[in-house]
């Protein structure tokens, strides 16, 4: 697997994974908590898109 598409697959994962926690702790009571995690999702995707803008365009 390629540096790029495993970077890639990190940042997706990372995404999903803070999106299930954030919905966790949302119906386990903690609306708040919930609501700060769900934040991190676009953040992430954002982050991910800024480290990846440009690879692989020829010059």
């Amino acid at each position: 697997m390629k540096k790029q598409t495993f970077g890639k697959v990190l940042v997706v994962l990372g995404a999903g994974l803070s999106f299930l926690f954030s919905v966790g702790l949302w119906f386990n009571g903690q609306r708040e908590e919930g609501l700060f995690v769900g934040i991190w999702v676009p953040s992430i995707l954002s982050f991910g898109t800024l480290l990846f803008a440009g690879r692989g365009v020829a010059s």
